[in-house]
């Protein structure tokens, strides 16, 4: 009896602390915050173009945008087709390495970064041609929001590809799956960016 109990207290005393959080075989932690951090952002989004909604049928049902407003539609639409290339971009960085082809990745990243780059540069360059501030009306408190919002999102999304690119050149990733998790979740997130902007551009520039 005592000698069971001996024992027992040496089990016991080989684990300190809380038990470990019990992980999920089918998807991995670093994969499941991403998803969990874009859920909250749909949510947020979802609350301005609520407001956006509201604006245009409810306080404001006539013309849109209300004159003498006027949007950059074909600026819009340019920037959309660039900022849709780059989710191919930073696809084919994931499968290149998926595949063992560094230098893939490397081009896929650095292009992926650059259309981002151009997207985020014509937009700053819309704002400052386009007529108007948000201060002028609800019109335009709504649409810098929602436009800024998304600018805000891609901003992020060129840094945390930035980390992608420098630790890609260091050779950092590799084909197994969790050796490019770097990779994947960055294209997680900026697949999720290219796809809010689509919702945003068809909502605001096209409807």
């Amino acid at each position: 009896m005592e000698s069971a109990t001996v024992t027992l207290d040496h089990g016991h005393a080989e684990h300190h602390g809380p038990p470990e959080a019990n992980q999920s075989s089918r998807i991995d932690r670093q994969t499941l915050g991403i998803l969990l951090f874009i859920i909250s952002e749909v949510m947020v989004f979802g609350a301005f173009f609520a407001s956006y909604f509201f604006l245009r049928v409810v306080v404001n049902p006539g013309q849109w945008p209300p004159e003498p407003y006027e949007l950059p539609v074909a600026v819009a639409g340019l920037n959309t087709a660039i900022l849709v290339s780059s989710s191919f971009t930073i696809h084919y960085a994931l499968e290149a390495i998926r595949r063992g082809n560094r230098a893939g990745m490397k081009l896929g990243l650095v292009l992926t970064w650059m259309l981002g780059a151009t997207f985020l540069f014509i937009q700053i360059n819309e704002y400052a041609h386009i007529g108007f501030s948000a201060r002028d009306l609800a019109f335009g408190s709504i649409f810098y929001c929602l436009t800024g919002l998304h600018g805000a999102h891609v901003f992020i999304g060129l840094l945390l590809l930035s980390f992608a690119t420098i630790r890609a050149f260091r050779g950092h990733f590799g084909p197994d799956a969790k050796d490019h998790l770097g990779v994947e979740v960055p294209g997680i997130y900026w697949h999720f960016v290219d796809i809010m902007w689509l919702i945003v551009f068809l909502t605001v520039y096209v409807l």
